[in-house]
């Protein structure tokens, strides 16, 4: 990590670790070298510390009324995007303990972020905070839209001119982010000293048209089931809601428990394909809540075997990338959407 980023490194375990454990992957990254949990809530970091894990921590979205006391007397930085956001962080800070404070910019992508017309406002108010001593400024940031090199080096540029604008005050910017993975990969000017890991992270490549494989990232999660029940069924019997699918001869079906209330994707219904016994089959019909059939058609399949839906693509087996297109989304989408009640089981790790 360190030789594509050449400096600091936020890994981002926002959304239970995109799905994959957000404690687990916040342990695993430290010990590979980030120094920096960024997540998107308060009450994420805030598990995170009830948890024990004691590195430095910034989350950076907020409801309006999200009360920044706790997260100000656990030592985790918070992302401003308006005045009103550095104010209320200011008013949660306590004798001897400043709020901690990342502020970020809006540089095109027009989602969180003090907007261009505010930068001179909250950057003045930021340096009167910082010299009562009620607020620490840790960090300057803002997110870039990936629509192209282009746009996100355009991006870099007005991104460049807010940071001059915080040294005019007089301001040490502290850490300096604007790149996540796929402009750490791409665009090697938005490196600045600091990159926010996401999903690359987890094995998984932000650039479309380009694999993960070709990036050297391997899947962290494979997602994996057993094979509930077998039936041999005649030509022409209708499978799942709907009927959607028939069967053209005499077949085999295996039922697979997991359903779209574990994360398995509705819309992949008749098209995504699982690994059984190292040959792939698709679903055969509506992938239902909790289930879902593949027609194995002559094949030897039994109870108890497993089932791969989505894994190392290297291996063989379908990628969660597959899934995605099948369902007319991304990757990260899949994996995030793995529901609770789908056990973990982590293995590599200490």
């Amino acid at each position: 990590m360190q030789s594509l980023t050449g400096g600091r490194i936020i890994a981002v375990v926002k959304a239970d670790g995109y799905g994959h454990g957000a404690q687990q992957v916040a342990r695993a990254a430290l010990r590979g070298g980030a120094e920096i949990l960024g997540t998107a809530d308060v009450d994420e970091a805030l598990a995170l510390r009830a948890s024990g894990i004691d590195a430095p921590l910034l989350s950076w979205l907020h409801a309006p009324d999200q009360d920044f006391a706790p997260a100000v007397a656990a030592g985790v930085a918070l992302g401003v995007s308006s005045e009103r956001e550095l104010l209320r962080a200011a008013d949660a800070s306590t004798d001897g303990a400043p709020a901690h404070i990342h502020v970020k910019f809006d540089t095109g992508l027009s989602r969180n972020g003090v907007p261009r017309s505010e930068w001179t406002r909250v950057v003045d108010a930021t340096a009167s905070l910082v010299g009562t001593g009620r607020v620490d400024l840790d960090g300057i940031f803002t997110h870039l839209s990936n629509t192209s090199d282009d746009d996100d080096r355009a991006a870099v540029r007005v991104f460049e001119e807010a940071i001059e604008l915080v040294g005019s005050r007089g301001l040490n910017p502290g850490m300096i982010h604007a790149a996540a993975t796929a402009a750490a990969i791409a665009v090697p000017e938005s490196r600045f000293d600091t990159v926010r890991l996401g999903i690359g992270m987890y094995g998984f490549s932000p650039v479309p048209g380009v694999t993960g494989a070709s990036l050297g990232l391997v899947p962290a999660m494979s997602l994996v089931s057993r094979v509930a029940s077998v039936k041999t069924v005649a030509p022409g019997t209708g499978v799942s809601y709907g009927y959607r699918y028939r069967t053209t001869d005499r077949s085999t079906l295996a039922l697979i428990p997991v359903g779209y209330a574990d994360g398995i994707p509705r819309q992949a219904s008749s098209l995504g394909e699982v690994a059984i016994r190292g040959r792939r089959h698709r679903v055969a019909g509506r992938i239902a809540m909790d289930q879902f059939v593949v027609d194995v058609g002559d094949e030897a399949v039994e109870v108890g075997d497993e089932v791969i839906l989505f894994g190392d693509p290297a291996t063989g087996v379908p990628s969660a990338a597959e899934w995605a297109e099948h369902a007319g989304t991304i990757d990260y989408d899949i994996v995030t959407r793995i529901g609770p009640r789908v056990p973990r089981r982590y293995t590599g790790g200490a």
